[in-house]
């Protein structure tokens, strides 16, 4: 008996089927395991939740502008729930889906080309990773057709978020799309050690590899370390609601200190794991546009290992006014958690020092990111001694100090990045004009809006209100935080525009127009699917920039090998 063959690109005809070029494009966004395919889609996504949750503070910093007021909008009165529903999403958009997202996104598409490897070590996880990030954030925002969202900060302390006083879904999703975001940052976690530890290209030792990738290792430890311990606090919280468990109900024998203890022994690192990804971009481009190799490169791995060894041992300091920590222990372990942190200023300072400096958008932005990190990392020292803590806990001073580091330091550093490595993903470079413009704006906005929180917190106007009452002096500084908000928003907004405007029209420029110094610059931009044609010999922590220039390369040997055979 004749058979027929039956083959998937053929009708039942016999024709041919043909997949329209659209289609096609489409569908491979929906399949793709290449990791910069990935990456764009973490960037378009976390920008996106940027979007949503800048939306938010804004509609916040309008509530707050002025006293004894209810915000009106079309469809929305701020009323004390709707505030603390916006305040509770707001943070938990920012933190876990956009800027966790972000870091995913840097890390996803410069971590294989910084150690000169073809993907991730695990495409199919590194996919997987991706997609639950939005489930995660179609979760969360379930809640708004489920009863209401969660309004027990992001935090959620028990008593507030358990069964008595959040009643419905709200706080259920919260804890589901945490849990969902949780698993998708620890599988990507373990990709990134195995990538870094396994992958690296011939001749690429540890000390090395670009700092960035440092960076990324050790963010990667810490979640492993962290993100666990989070997930199951929230999975007792959730028996706890629905379950009628009580770890956290002191009624029934349980503790509602010990979710403190849970939620800040990640909460703590959980600023680390957000700002080293970061640093590590800042230490990419200072020495790039410094024309000088990074000062004290192993002081900076030997910081960040400290960074992560004690960022595991100071997160009780949130906790001083509850009576049941020492204070003095974690006074001292907050104390030297500024020493590695002030090596690499230091370090990032020598670096620019006597240097031919490029005044570019990237070098402003990472300009900004030193004074915006030194700002939020003076100000972490009040809230570190117990005495202080003690006056300003719970006010506008720790919300000021937290949006210094995690919003100011972080935007600055990210647009950093994005202006570094646009020409590599795209093959053009942004506006410079608009990249000034941009940093200029949001250089005031940022200091426009948190830094007059400094002086509200020390005024006692406390943190998580909805409204306060007139006469106390906190109007006006409540309104000029406001008035520097919206200024931030336009910075974003520019870049925006700046990044559509280029995406199309910017200056087409050759593989490495920086003159840069890492593996990533040592291919085609865009880089193609499988990356690299051939590698540079890696003899240095800059291979690019060794093969481009050998006489500097021969120099930098040649005193290296007399100072290892000096006597002393």
């Amino acid at each position: 008996m004749a058979t027929t063959e039956v083959r998937p690109d053929l009708t039942p005809s016999g024709e041919i089927r043909v997949m329209s070029p659209y289609r096609a494009k489409w569908l491979g966004w929906f399949t793709t395991t290449d990791h910069k395919q990935i990456a764009k889609m973490y960037a378009v996504t976390a920008f996106f939740f940027l979007l949503v949750g800048g939306t938010m503070a804004l509609i916040i910093r309008t509530q707050l502008a002025a006293p004894e007021q209810t915000l009106s909008l079309p469809g929305l009165e701020v009323t004390e729930q709707v505030y603390n529903e916006l305040l509770t999403m707001h943070a938990t958009v920012m933190v876990f889906l956009f800027l966790t997202p972000m870091l995913a996104a840097f890390g996803n598409y410069f971590v294989p080309l910084q150690i000169g490897a073809a993907d991730m070590a695990f495409p199919r996880v590194n996919a997987f990773s991706y997609w639950m990030v939005p489930m995660g954030g179609i979760v969360l925002f379930l809640s708004y057709f489920t009863g209401g969202p969660a309004a027990a900060g992001w935090t959620s302390y028990s008593p507030l978020a358990g069964p008595q006083f959040s009643p419905g879904n709200g706080v259920n999703l919260w804890i589901g799309a945490l849990a969902i975001l949780g698993i998708s940052s620890t599988l990507g976690a373990i990709n990134f050690i195995v990538t870094i530890l396994k992958l690296r290209a011939p001749g690429m030792t540890m000390l090395r590899m670009p700092i960035f990738c440092w960076n990324m290792l050790i963010q990667s430890i810490l979640i492993l370390f962290s993100f666990p311990v989070v997930t199951a606090g929230l999975l007792l919280l959730w028996i706890d609601r629905n379950l009628g468990g009580a770890f956290f109900d002191p009624a029934n024998g349980g503790n509602v200190i010990l979710y403190q203890h849970i939620f800040w022994y990640f909460g703590h690192p959980e600023v680390y794991i957000l700002i080293l990804p970061l640093m590590g971009v800042i230490s990419e481009v200072i020495p790039v546009f410094s024309r000088k190799p990074l000062f004290g490169y192993k002081a900076f791995v030997y910081a960040t290992l400290s960074i992560a060894a004690l960022g595991t041992a100071v997160w009780a300091h949130h906790m001083f006014t509850t009576g049941a920590i020492d204070v003095k222990f974690f006074a001292a372990t907050s104390f030297l958690i500024s020493i590695p942190t002030g090596v690499k200023m230091f370090n990032w300072t020598a670096t620019m020092y006597k240097g031919k400096i490029w005044w570019n958008s990237s070098m402003l932005h990472a300009i900004g990111f030193l004074s915006m990190f030194l700002i939020g990392g003076i100000t972490g020292i009040f809230n570190a001694t117990g005495a202080i803590d003690f006056a300003i806990h719970d006010t506008y001073f720790v919300v000021g100090h937290f949006h210094y580091v995690l919003v100011s330091a972080a935007l600055f550093a990210m647009f950093a990045g994005l202006f570094y490595w646009f020409p590599k993903m795209t093959g053009r470079k942004l506006s410079e004009r608009l990249g000034i413009a941009q940093v200029i704006i949001l250089f005031i906005g940022v200091n426009m809006t948190f830094f007059p929180q400094f002086a509200l917190g020390l005024q006692g106007m406390p943190r998580r209100i909805q409204t306060y009452a007139d006469g106390l002096g906190w109007g006006w500084l409540n309104m000029l935080s406001t008035t520097g908000s919206f200024l931030v928003g336009t910075a974003v907004l520019l870049f925006v525009i700046n990044f559509f405007w280029s995406r199309k029209r910017g200056e087409i420029v050759g593989d490495n127009p920086w003159d840069a110094y890492t593996l990533e610059w040592a291919t085609t931009s865009p880089p193609p699917y499988y990356n690299f044609d051939a590698l540079p010999p890696i003899r240095t922590e800059r291979p690019v920039f060794d093969t481009n220039h050998p006489d500097v390369l021969a120099e930098d040997e040649e005193y290296d090998r007399r100072v290892s055979s000096h006597p002393l």
